[in-house]
């Protein structure tokens, strides 16, 4: 017992000194004295906790003491806290000083070159007078191709777009892959992604491709047609890539944006956990919501205290850093931030219910899988589409819900094509398999440029609105080699969706959620495997079925069933009366904070008074950028 407290104290010590700077340099947070932040420090600390990890006495002393157990005398908890420290520094040992070398040489190059692209001067030149630079983050250039309404101007968001691929392998990018490979196949694997799917998910990627194999051929003839259908309506220029994404739904999002008002999107995501009776069991969550210059272009949610149970019964609640990059005046903002809240906050509710005897099955590197991590976050964030949701939640600022028109047309607009989404998702996959694969003299930056568009369209049939080489997962070690995840995630979700449909008949607002998710998914944190964990709650082995069933149905019947679920939350609104005034507790504190400020906390007044605090800011936030915009004219 004296072996494991010693290695949890450890752990938590280091992770948190490594969490702490990544959350200051990827928030680009004042260093101080007191709070130094610096992309050296961020590589010192992540080389000190994987040294914690790699150390080959902790694992050999971890493997003596679970063998001096056997069977015999051990409790439990103890036996599972050596298991899972056996298998963590498993993925980490490096066995020769050569390993070591190139992770470490690896981990600089990383750091250097993810500063580099948060300090990207990126955004597009204004073709009306081709000389205006518009700044603005890959989030706010995405939101540009949605909705703008001038073809030129989102072509110059597209090709602000693609600009950060050419950055990227200018920046360090090819060592970064030439290193990762010699890593992996130092220690024994094919390749690095081989050995990255191998750590997270227990299986290879020759396993994993024949999952995914089957989906992308499976769904290639959907997507085939799906790009006919959209040429058909809008004719051929709607597949240009800086077309795809507004023909499809350009006018539904601008219909939509008055019922999703930003500055109301934590108080509905927190209304609508609450309603499925999901907590926090006491976490600290630290919301960074709002885009601004320097920071981190992709939202993310980390820990820099894991939850825990210690020995003598201790609860160690979660500490949660949770970013995203919402400009709040900006067409469409509300639905992505309140997508993204849903998306991230499960995350967080997630990884503050699990239960276990160590923090080492709470973190959220390897062992534990990609797969099991984003099912719970794509099962909550897949909420926001639901009509019945949006009956409830989708409201302007007089408290009307959003008319079921809207919905019908949104439906008839983007669900033939939903299973773009689904290729987007896979050739992220596909890019990074032929990447890790090409033979060391190919890896050039012209090699991954030209690559990254044969992947796109091989995949996606043609060039993609999100530029692979545009996305950050692939630069970031801790996220590199992970989209497959995301994949795997959306097939459980639809399963596990499948099921509480079955057995309830409904998803929002039903107390049952949290509690079965909680208890089925969320509590074993990586103590188990993900297959399992999926089969156990649903019945069944995990596929795409329920998935492909989703993309296959029509328009019209898709239509009908979101009709009736609307209709449903709409009486069920009448009978259950107005709760919009009740304060909602998620056994959490909340801290509302945009880079260094502190906009509100919980702890003063509750998390609706927390809410409206921010919502404050949100529109000060607001008229400063109208007043701004009016300036510059």
């Amino acid at each position: 017992q004296a072996f494991v407290d010693k290695v949890n104290a450890s752990y938590s010590e280091k992770h948190k000194a490594f969490e702490n700077q990544f959350w200051g340099t990827k928030m680009a947070l004042e260093s101080t004295p007191e709070t130094p932040y610096s992309t050296e420090l961020l590589g010192s600390t992540k080389t000190e906790m994987e040294a914690l990890l790699a150390d080959p006495n902790i694992l050999q002393d971890a493997k003596a003491h679970r063998e001096a157990l056997g069977g015999d005398g051990a409790t439990s908890d103890l036996v599972k806290t050596l298991d899972i420290i056996i298998k963590t520094c498993g993925c980490y040992t490096m066995p020769t000083a050569g390993a070591k070398a190139i992770r470490e040489e690896t981990s600089k190059i990383e750091g250097n070159l993810e500063k580099s692209r948060n300090e990207m001067k990126l955004g597009y030149v204004d073709p009306a007078d081709g000389n205006t630079f518009h700044e603005m983050s890959s989030v706010g250039l995405r939101n540009q191709l949605r909705t703008a309404t001038e073809e030129s101007t989102r072509k110059a968001a597209y090709e602000g777009l693609r600009s950060i691929g050419p950055f990227v392998v200018e920046n360090g990018f090819v060592e970064i892959v030439k290193l990762r490979n010699s890593l992996a196949q130092e220690l024994g694997f094919e390749d690095y992604y081989d050995m990255t799917v191998t750590n997270a998910e227990g299986f290879g990627k020759k396993k994993l491709f024949e999952i995914l194999d089957g989906l992308e051929e499976g769904t290639r003839p959907l997507m085939e047609a799906a790009r006919k259908e959209l040429a058909k309506r809008h004719g051929e220029d709607a597949l240009e890539p800086w077309n795809m994404s507004f023909k499809m739904a350009g006018s539904v999002i601008k219909q939509m944006d008055p019922y999703f008002p930003f500055g109301k999107a934590v108080e509905n995501y927190a209304r609508s956990y609450a309603a499925m009776k999901i907590d926090y069991k006491g976490a600290t969550m630290n919301l960074d919501l709002l885009d601004r210059k320097n920071k981190y272009s992709n939202g993310f949610c980390h820990w820099p205290v894991p939850a825990w149970t210690k020995p003598d019964g201790t609860w160690v609640p979660s500490q949660t850093n949770f970013t995203s990059l919402a400009d709040p005046a900006a067409c469409g903002s509300g639905l992505t931030a309140l997508t993204t809240l849903m998306h991230e906050a499960g995350h967080a509710a997630h990884f503050a219910n699990i239960q276990q005897p160590s923090p080492l099955f709470s973190q959220e590197r390897a062992p534990t899988s990609v797969a099991y991590a984003e099912n719970q976050s794509m099962f909550l964030d897949s909420l926001v589409g639901d009509a019945a949701w949006r009956a409830k939640y989708a409201k302007d600022l007089d408290g009307k819900s959003i008319p079921f028109a809207i919905i019908e047309e949104e439906i008839k607009s983007t669900h033939p094509f939903a299973v773009f989404q689904l290729r987007a998702m896979l050739s992220v996959s596909y890019f990074e398999k032929a990447l890790y694969e090409l033979p060391e003299s190919e890896v050039t930056a012209e090699k991954i440029q030209s690559l990254a568009d044969e992947i796109e369209k091989k995949i996606q049939g043609g060039l993609s609105p999100r530029p692979l080489l545009s996305v950050p997962h692939l630069v970031s070690d801790e996220a590199s080699c992970y989209y497959q995840g995301y994949t795997l995630a959306e097939m459980s979700v639809h399963q596990t969706r499948e099921y509480f449909k079955n057995k309830y008949g409904y998803i929002v607002d039903n107390p049952n959620v949290g509690p079965e998710i909680t208890s089925a998914y969320w509590v074993h944190g990586n103590s188990r495997q993900f297959l399992d964990l999926v089969k156990d709650l649903t019945g069944k082995e995990l596929s795409g079925d329920a998935w492909v069933d989703a993309l296959k149905e029509s328009s019209a019947d898709k239509i009908a069933s979101e009709k009736n679920e609307y209709a449903e939350m709409i009486e069920k609104m009448k009978v259950g009366g107005d709760d919009s005034s009740s304060d909602i507790d998620l056994q959490m504190e909340v801290r509302f904070v945009d880079g260094d400020e502190l906009i509100a906390a919980s702890s003063n007044g509750g998390l609706l008074e927390a809410c409206s605090e921010f919502e404050k800011f949100v529109a000060g936030r607001v008229a400063a950028a109208a007043a701004a915009e009016k300036e510059k004219a």
